[in-house]
């Protein structure tokens, strides 16, 4: 049968919450960090679960692990180890799969989530950027996510430090809850958008917001000209999380299982959105069930990201 249908990459779910139910770890300020050192079978499992779920790129593991975190929760010192030990178990997941699955370098918030009010100056930014990217390029990963971007110039930074790698770069934005068209901090999606793009970004997404609002996001991104889509997070709210706080203070809504979850993403993709997947608290389940009901409204997915 043929389709005239775009075909959809997926992305894998929300690492950090899944690995938060998987272990008997109290939560910790370096979030899915800390597993990494003392329990990195769980992220080897993590990663093959959402890739025998239908996920065909996954994210490196290493989310908190920005120098600005180890220096404040951890120690500076573990900056390479972690990333060698998560680069390990997301070839391991990637190799024991038998599929053919991109591994995504991961570009976080280098402070914290949601607060584009503590972020670093561009300069800074662009510097511990640089350092991540040239750890994780010299790992091996195929291209590079910078993600939960709540403020445009660290979105900047970010992607033009992923850009100089010479790996495609995909530029996600967080956006406010209430309304999809603005950052975090205010600012408008529209415009943040265009300035990651003018620098490099060959595909924009929005993501670590409730599904309403990338809803909406959708139909700023459309307007790019550039493959876009995004991966929602399933938190009633994340305005209780402070810089340094951990993430069992937020509440996830009971009211976003799998089939309602996959049913919000198709709205995406019906506006044009070909990259999709999920972030915080979607697991597993969430990304099986969005592959199948994308398949079954023939949608086909691509199979190698």
């Amino acid at each position: 049968m043929t389709t005239n249908k775009a075909p959809i990459t997926m992305l894998d779910g929300g690492m950090g919450q899944e690995l938060q139910k998987r272990s008997e770890q109290p939560a910790s300020p370096l979030w899915s960090a800390q597993v990494m050192l003392d329990e990195p079978n769980l992220v080897v499992d993590a990663h093959r679960d959402f890739i025998d779920a239908g996920a065909r790129v996954i994210t490196l593991n290493t989310y908190s692990a920005t120098p600005t975190r180890l220096a404040r929760d951890g120690q500076p010192d573990w900056f390479e180890p972690l990333h060698k030990a998560a680069l390990d178990a997301a070839r391991k997941a990637c190799s024991e799969s038998g599929q053919d699955v991109r591994v995504a370098g991961c570009l976080p918030p280098l402070v914290a989530s949601y607060r584009p009010e503590v972020a670093h100056d561009e300069a800074t930014c662009l510097k511990e950027y640089r350092q991540m990217v040239e750890a994780q390029k010299a790992g091996g990963v195929d291209l590079f996510l910078c993600e939960t971007m709540s403020i445009a110039h660290e979105a900047h930074a970010a992607t033009v430090a992923a850009v100089e790698s010479g790996l495609p770069v995909w530029t996600a934005f967080t956006v406010d809850d209430a309304d999809g068209t603005k950052l975090r901090s205010g600012e408008p999606l529209a415009e943040s958008a265009r300035a990651v793009v003018d620098a490099g970004a060959s595909a924009v997404l929005v993501n670590c917001a409730v599904p309403e609002a990338l809803t909406t996001a959708m139909d700023v991104l459309r307007e790019l000209g550039v493959p876009f889509g995004g991966y929602a997070n399933a938190f009633t709210s994340v305005a209780a999380l402070e810089p340094g706080g951990t993430v069992d203070v937020l509440e996830a809504r009971k009211d976003l299982g799998p089939d309602a979850y996959a049913e919000q993403v198709l709205n995406w993709v019906e506006k044009g959105a070909t990259i999709v997947g999920g972030c915080c608290e979607v697991g597993p389940a969430h990304i099986k069930a969005l592959a199948e009901r994308l398949t079954g409204e023939g949608y086909p997915l691509a199979s190698n990201g």
